[in-house]
């Protein structure tokens, strides 16, 4: 919050404000020829040592506004400024650009739709998603049965992976093999692992990851920018894991 200042110089009259330094010289000539014009008029002692306290008194005055300026304690005037207001226009435009391009990469039924300007992105999803505390957003196309995967078990799983535009940019299915990962090993980014760990065998669920759950981003990173990931992730099956040791060898096997 700016300080505000009030100074004896802004009740002052306008030939005495000391703002702009191009007056010091002008205001200089008047003291000066105000004082002498007084003189020639009256000789008198006490009209004399009242402009020399009338001098003392500026030099006073513009002392004391040299040492607000240069301690950066001047006095400051409440500004405004106009805020970007949203225009509803400008998100519809959005919008329908998002669709669009998610047309022209063949992206899936009800896809999530994302409204980007600037920094700020607007989800934009049917009643059927759901948002958990941490920020991501899923939705279960098919439940599945059986338990949920622990921290230390392996899970086997298919999934697509797709960007803001609907571009899919992996896929295990067209890979040919499914993926397996350790739970609770750090091996993929938090917001997918949170989203598989609430999955059971069978089940079916499309998860949106936003960027503080995603990956890093940075030069020695394969993402530039922080964007939204959608995947689409079929668990197949969970397999408990032991550690095994042989003579100098050790490894986690699973089953």
């Amino acid at each position: 919050m700016p300080m505000i200042l009030s100074t004896p110089l802004l009740s002052e009259p306008s030939f005495l404000s000391y703002a702009r330094v191009g007056n010091v010289s002008t205001q200089r000539k008047k003291t000066a020829i105000f004082c002498s014009s007084h003189r020639l008029k009256d000789n008198g002692a006490s009209l004399q040592r009242g402009c020399v306290l009338h001098r003392k008194e500026n030099l006073s005055r513009r002392f004391l506004l040299f040492v607000l300026v240069s301690s950066g304690l001047s006095p400051t005037l409440p500004s405004s400024g106009k805020t970007k207001s949203k225009n509803p226009y400008d998100e519809k435009r959005l919008l329908e650009q998002n669709k669009r391009r998610q047309k022209e990469n063949n992206a899936p039924e009800d896809f999530p739709n994302f409204i980007r300007e600037g920094f700020e992105v607007k989800v934009v999803t049917s009643e059927d998603y759901r948002k958990s505390d941490s920020g991501l957003i899923y939705r279960d196309y098919e439940v599945g049965k059986g338990d949920c995967p622990k921290a230390g078990q392996q899970v086997t799983f298919h999934y697509i992976g797709y960007n803001e535009s609907g571009r899919r940019i992996d896929s295990t299915y067209l890979q040919g093999a499914p993926a397996r990962i350790r739970m609770g090993t750090n091996a993929v980014v938090p917001g997918f692992e949170e989203g598989i760990r609430a999955m059971r065998p069978g089940g079916k669920r499309r998860i949106i990851i936003p960027p503080e759950l995603g990956p890093p981003v940075g030069p020695s990173t394969f993402f530039s920018s922080k964007q939204f990931e959608v995947f689409d992730i079929e668990l197949l099956s969970i397999q408990n894991c032991q550690r095994r040791t042989i003579a100098f060898y050790s490894d986690v096997v699973c089953n």
